[in-house]
């Protein structure tokens, strides 16, 4: 594992001065700086000074921060980058190379959220600062056009969706192999090489499945849901998607997932893309609106953590502030649902050890993790194991693992170390991200049981298959 922090992609050393606001984002004034500049910062919401204020850095989120794991290094820690973010707003340093490099090395997996014993929304600070930075720091011509690349790409289910069916055509022809045998792909770019690594082998079925627009209750109704259908799990998880309405049907729940819906917005929250997030958290405000579901479920952690911020992120919206806080108050993971639902339908065993990953933004952004593993525990003969270092991301992280790719791969390795060290059958874990990632590293370090989502297990039960053969 390494213990050196990676370089700046296309570092520069000269320090740069903010630019003006992008297309898509807030427009920011061009007045002297004096007049419209908080420290380095520009006035749309800059980190909030008494947030950061709340840090008493006491170092509880030192042993759970990924990178401060990796490297050792104080500004590559939540204190730290919070004491960059002070520095900052009160224009003692400059938005500079380092500066942002320390900020763009955050995995946002908010487990110092969870660690903080002040209560510290770490969660906010980043967000804005990331925000920040993509308004006013010039990043590197290579850099933005990989950055455009997957904001071009992942978010768009139909574009997605082409993509993988060239995917399906390098890995069938063998010349995926070949490559690898040959030695290219090793010479890639590492981002580019992380994302060669990470598409993964789906078929033709996969790609092709659509999610029903409508899917009647088993038995009597006893609530009706929307569900998010997302970009990611769409195109490449089809399976999970087809999995869910069918154990939500079986336990009472009349399924809406509407056709017209789009990305959610959770990718562009998380890498600082603040007025394209703005503008999908709005759509989908639109979609679910007026369609009488009582709850709006969500299978994807880092769609759900996001979804259930709209009101937050739409907060200076006069349009959208009440409707945004009323679409979040109804959206709830999957597994928080069928917690509260007694159990309708009959589960059938499954005999094994399934190691639970708890995903980031489902366990620390959201605060779910008894949800999960209750729901696996409907399943007669399931036995969960613990995870050493359950606090520490496996580095996929949005587009982390795609933009940080040395020390993505090094959080990837360990994460599939300590789940190898538990002797699974099985895996599971409430992200596609992390399947992806998890999947990725099992598989090179010579030990791969399946993975699931765990919404999976539950549907095996319910239809009385065995997931494992």
């Amino acid at each position: 594992m390494s213990d050196q922090r990676p370089d700046d992609t296309g570092a520069r050393t000269t320090q740069q001065t903010p630019r003006q606001a992008g297309e898509g984002t807030p427009q920011v004034t061009t007045a002297p700086r004096e007049q419209a500049w908080s420290g380095v910062f520009d006035t749309h919401h800059p980190p909030q000074a008494e947030l950061i204020d709340d840090c008493v850095h006491c170092g509880f989120c030192l042993p759970t921060c990924p990178t401060y794991a990796l490297w050792g290094e104080e500004m590559d820690s939540p204190r730290g980058r919070i004491w960059l973010m002070k520095m900052g707003l009160e224009g003692e340093i400059e938005m500079d190379d380092t500066f942002v490099r320390h900020l763009d090395a955050c995995l946002g997996c908010m487990a110092c959220v969870t660690a903080c014993p002040s209560g510290v929304q770490y969660d906010k600070l980043i967000e804005d600062t990331r925000a920040q930075i993509e308004r006013n720091y010039p990043r590197g011509r290579a850099d933005q056009l990989f950055r455009r690349l997957v904001f071009a790409l992942f978010p768009h289910p139909r574009r997605l969706r082409a993509a993988s069916l060239l995917s399906w055509a390098y890995q069938r022809s063998g010349a995926a192999a070949a490559l690898r045998r040959w030695g290219v792909t090793g010479r890639l770019h590492p981002r580019l090489r992380a994302l060669e690594a990470l598409m993964p082998d789906v078929g033709l079925r996969t790609l092709a499945r659509t999610t029903p627009t409508l899917t009647e209750a088993r038995g009597p109704r006893r609530r009706r849901v929307g569900m998010l259908t997302g970009c990611v799990q769409r195109v490449f998880f089809s399976d999970v998607n087809a999995a869910t309405v069918r154990v939500l049907a079986a336990e009472g729940c009349e399924v809406y997932a509407p056709r017209s819906q789009q990305c959610c917005g959770a990718l562009m929250v998380h890498a600082g893309q603040e007025g394209q997030a703005l503008d999908k958290a709005r759509a989908m405000i639109d979609v679910f609106e007026g369609t009488g579901v009582d709850t709006i479920i969500v299978n994807a952690a880092g769609c759900g953590s996001t979804m259930k911020e709209y009101g937050y992120l739409l907060r200076d919206d006069e349009r959208y502030a009440q409707r945004a806080r009323a679409f979040s108050d109804k959206v709830r993971d999957v597994t928080e649902v069928l917690a509260e639902l007694e159990p309708a339908a009959p589960r059938h065993p499954i005999v094994a050890r399934v190691a639970y990953h708890d995903a980031c933004h489902l366990a620390h952004a959201q605060d779910v993790r008894g949800e999960p593993r209750s729901t696996l525990s409907t399943i007669p003969g399931l036995e969960l194991v613990a995870i050493p270092e359950p606090e520490i991301c496996c580095g996929s992280a949005g587009i982390y693992n795609l933009v940080e790719p040395e020390a993505a791969e090094d959080l990837g390795r360990r994460k599939a170390d300590n789940i190898t060290s538990t002797g699974p059958d099985a895996i599971a874990t409430a992200n596609p991200g992390c399947l992806l990632q998890i999947r990725r590293h099992m598989s090179t370090n010579g030990h791969s049981p399946p993975l699931f989502h765990p919404i999976e297990l539950v549907d095996a039960s319910i239809r009385g298959v065995d997931p494992l053969s």
